[in-house]
C-alpha cells in the first residue's frame, strides 16, 4: 500500500516525510483494518513528527526516531477486516474515529475508538471530527461544565478544536464569544458565535466583559490575562499549550494552573482528553441533529501531506485540514 512514512524526527515536513510503498498492516484481536478514505490533520501530528516537546519521546513514540513510521490518527473509512475479539463491527461498515498510521491507504484502529459514520457527513467531513471534536466536547461538557445561559469565551475559535467548541457550547445553550484574527471573523460568526473578538484589535482582558467559562485553545496567553476575563468563580479550561520550548512546550503553563487553582476562587483546569467510542457516538448525534458541522478549510491528496502539515503549522487554517485518498 501507499503511505507517508517518517524515519527521523524533524520540523520540516517536506524533509522528514515521504511517500512509499509499504506492507499493509494487520488488525490485532481487538482491532479492525480500515480502508482509509480520508484522514484529518490535527496539531498532534506536528508534535509527533518533530518529537517535541522532548518528554513526548518518552511516552512510547520513540526516543531517537519515531517508533511507528506512519503519521495520522483522525480517520474515516470502511472496515476491511475485523480482529478475533471484535463483535461490534464487521467488514463493509462505514466508520470514523481514531486509528494509527492513517496517512496511508490502510490503517488499523481499536474497535472501541470507532463509531458509525454520521449519515449526513462525507468521509472527508467525518475524518475531521475525532481528535478535535472529542477534545472540544470534553472541554465544554467535562472541563467547563457549561450550562444554558452561561457566557463562554473560546480562544482560538477558528482552529480545529475551536470550531467544534463554538458549536458544541451553543448546543449546550451558552452565549458564546469567539476569539480569532481578522481574516477568520466571518468563519466564527458562521459557526453560530454570538460575539466575535478580533485579537488583533482588542485584548480580552481589557474589554471589561467577564465570562463564566473560558476555553483556551490558543495556547499562548498568560494565566494572569485569562483570569482577568473570568468571573470571580469562573472556570478556565486549558486545552494544550503552544508557548514554545523544546522541553516543556507550554506544559509549564498547565503546571502553574494546577498549582494556583487551589488558592483562588476560580477553577483553573487543564484538559486531558479521553479517546473513546461513547463520546464519538455523542458527537455523531450532535452532527446528525444539525447542531454541529465540521468546518473544512482545505483538502490535500496523500502525496501532499507535507504541504498540509506546513499549512496547519503556519497558522493559516480556518477549521480543519483533511487528507483524501
Amino acid at each position: 500500500m501507499k503511505a507517508i512514512v517518517q524515519a527521523e524526527y524533524g520540523d520540516d515536513a517536506e524533509t522528514v516525510l515521504r511517500i512509499a510503498e509499504i506492507g499493509r498492516p494487520e488488525a490485532g484481536d481487538n482491532e479492525v483494518l480500515l480502508r482509509v478514505h480520508a484522514a484529518g490533520v490535527d496539531r498532534g501530528v506536528w508534535h509527533i513528527m518533530t518529537g517535541l516537546p522532548y518528554p513526548l519521546r518518552l511516552m512510547g513514540y520513540g526516543v531517537r526516531a519515531p517508533k511507528d513510521p506512519v503519521r495520522g490518527r483522525e480517520v474515516a473509512g470502511v472496515v476491511e477486516a475485523v480482529g478475533h475479539d471484535v463483535t461490534t463491527l464487521r467488514a463493509g461498515d462505514e466508520v470514523f474515529g481514531i486509528g494509527e498510521g492513517c496517512f496511508a491507504e490502510y490503517a488499523t484502529a481499536k474497535a472501541d475508538k470507532l463509531a458509525p459514520k454520521p449519515k449526513n457527513l462525507t468521509f472527508v467531513q467525518a475524518a475531521a471530527v475525532a481528535v478535535s471534536a472529542l477534545t472540544a466536547l470534553q472541554a465544554v461538557r467535562d472541563g467547563g461544565k457549561v450550562q444554558p445561559g452561561q457566557k463562554v469565551l473560546i480562544v482560538g475559535a477558528s482552529g480545529g478544536v475551536g470550531t467544534f467548541a463554538v458549536q458544541i457550547a451553543k448546543a449546550f445553550g451558552a452565549e458564546v464569544t469567539g476569539v480569532c484574527s481578522t481574516t477568520k471573523v466571518d468563519l466564527v460568526r458562521s459557526l453560530g458565535a454570538d460575539h466575535v473578538v478580533d485579537y488583533t484589535l482588542d485584548d480580552i482582558a481589557d474589554t471589561g466583559q467577564r465570562y463564566d467559562v473560558i476555553l483556551d485553545t490558543g495556547g499562548n496567553r498568560s494565566l494572569t490575562r485569562l483570569r482577568r476575563a473570568l468571573t470571580p468563580r469562573g472556570t478556565l479550561v486549558i486545552v494544550g499549550g503552544e508557548t514554545g520550548g523544546r522541553w516543556l512546550g507550554g506544559i509549564d503553563r498547565l503546571l502553574r494552573a494546577l498549582v494556583l487553582s487551589p488558592f483562588v476562587g476560580q477553577k483553573l483546569a487543564p484538559l486531558t482528553a479521553s479517546e473513546n467510542g461513547q463520546d464519538l457516538s455523542v458527537l455523531a448525534e450532535l452532527i446528525e441533529s444539525g447542531a454541529v458541522t465540521p468546518a473544512i478549510d482545505r483538502t490535500y491528496p496523500l502525496n501532499e501531506v507535507p504541504k498540509a502539515i506546513r499549512y496547519l503549522e503556519e497558522g493559516h487554517a480556518r477549521g480543519k485540514v483533511v487528507i483524501t485518498l
